[in-house]
């Protein structure tokens, strides 16, 4: 069995502890935590699992580094952290394990990242001997192999559009909602998320990465943003009121520009309820999808619906997102040192999962 760590327990922390769980070749043999609230509590309750795993959640970094877990799954925010997370996943490697994160964005178009992003990874592996897999959680698979695979299925291709239409108001993670994407705020309100360039540096890697697979130069990359207020008041169940004329929906896109058209589009509609910018594209029943549309001939369109904790459909995008981290760990395992990216790891089928009871 791969001894294996998850390092951090909020929204991607509490799937990846489950995905651990329920994967044959993994054993979780110990669970990070920051907040001393949950310092001592079973990893299942947790996780939200209705029964307990065994382990008990730490803060103890260095101890359970030193005890040489084979894996890690690092699912501790890099949003306002990029610098501390680089730190942590460079520790976790230089102790010789496998590392699978979405914290480092630079990082998913691993051989065009940045050198002081690289740089430090390159160097815990030689270190260490562990290695690294980043990718997305908006998920990653939505931009880069699905698209890829599809686009594939076409005789000709004029452009690939990968979009994340959302109502937040199902997301709990206010701090996120309210101030980095900024819905609530005045319009007059700057989120950091839509900064100039913010978008790209957090997009850009994958659409650079779906570049690199179909063999085309981008010419730049670039963002367009659009935001609606509020008609009325709304009240969410996980975060309270939000009120008329402030930001209730924001839509934006990372364009891969090739021969000076966008060719490569990762889009995101979100919205804080649905009565808010009725005329932008909508997820089936309201709550979330991930769609790729490929525009070509033949023209493809495939929308994905993931629940989970209930019929959570943000849960289900992190639990689908960590789902194809953790199944790329024993992968990992077998490979030589290294940074990997979502080219290098194949889709892997559940084996040994079919039928398995749920965690």
């Amino acid at each position: 069995m791969i001894s294996t760590v998850v390092w951090g327990t909020g929204n991607v922390g509490r799937a990846a502890i489950r995905a651990v769980e329920a994967h044959p070749a993994l054993e979780l043999t110990a669970v990070l935590v920051h907040n001393p609230a949950k310092v001592g509590r079973d990893a299942g309750e947790l996780a939200g699992l209705d029964h307990a795993l065994g382990v008990a959640a730490t803060d103890g970094i260095d101890a359970v580094l030193a005890a040489g877990p084979d894996a890690v799954v690092y699912a501790a925010s890099g949003d306002i952290r990029p610098d501390d997370a680089l730190a942590d996943i460079a520790k976790a490697i230089r102790a010789g394990a496998v590392v699978v994160s979405p914290a480092l964005y630079p990082l998913y178009d691993q051989r065009n990242a940045p050198p002081e992003f690289r740089d430090p990874v390159l160097a815990a592996i030689a270190a260490g001997g562990g290695s690294l897999f980043a990718s997305g959680v908006d998920p990653g698979w939505g931009n880069d192999v699905l698209p890829l695979l599809i686009s594939g299925l076409g005789t000709t291709v004029d452009a690939i559009r990968c979009q994340e239409i959302f109502d937040y108001s199902t997301y709990d993670q206010p701090d996120s909602v309210r101030y980095l994407v900024g819905m609530g705020q005045p319009m007059d309100y700057e989120p950091m998320m839509l900064l100039p360039s913010i978008p790209t540096m957090v997009w850009g890697g994958q659409i650079r990465l779906m570049a690199r697979a179909l063999g085309v130069e981008l010419d730049e990359i670039r963002e367009t943003v659009d935001r609606r207020a509020l008609d009325t008041t709304v009240t969410t169940r996980t975060m309270g009121e939000f009120e008329a004329g402030s930001q209730g929906a924001i839509r934006f896109e990372v364009q891969g520009i090739v021969e000076g058209e966008p060719r490569i589009v990762i889009e995101h509609v979100t919205r804080i309820h649905p009565s808010c910018a009725p005329d932008w594209p909508t997820p089936p029943d309201g709550a979330g999808a991930h769609r790729v549309v490929i525009e070509g001939r033949p023209r493809i369109e495939v929308t994905v619906e993931a629940t989970d904790e209930g019929e959570n459909r943000s849960a289900g995008g992190n639990a689908t997102a960590v789902g194809r981290l953790v199944s790329a760990i024993d992968w990992l395992m077998e490979a030589e040192p290294g940074i990997y990216d979502a080219l290098d790891i194949p889709l892997r089928p559940a084996v040994g999962k079919l039928g398995r009871k749920q965690p």
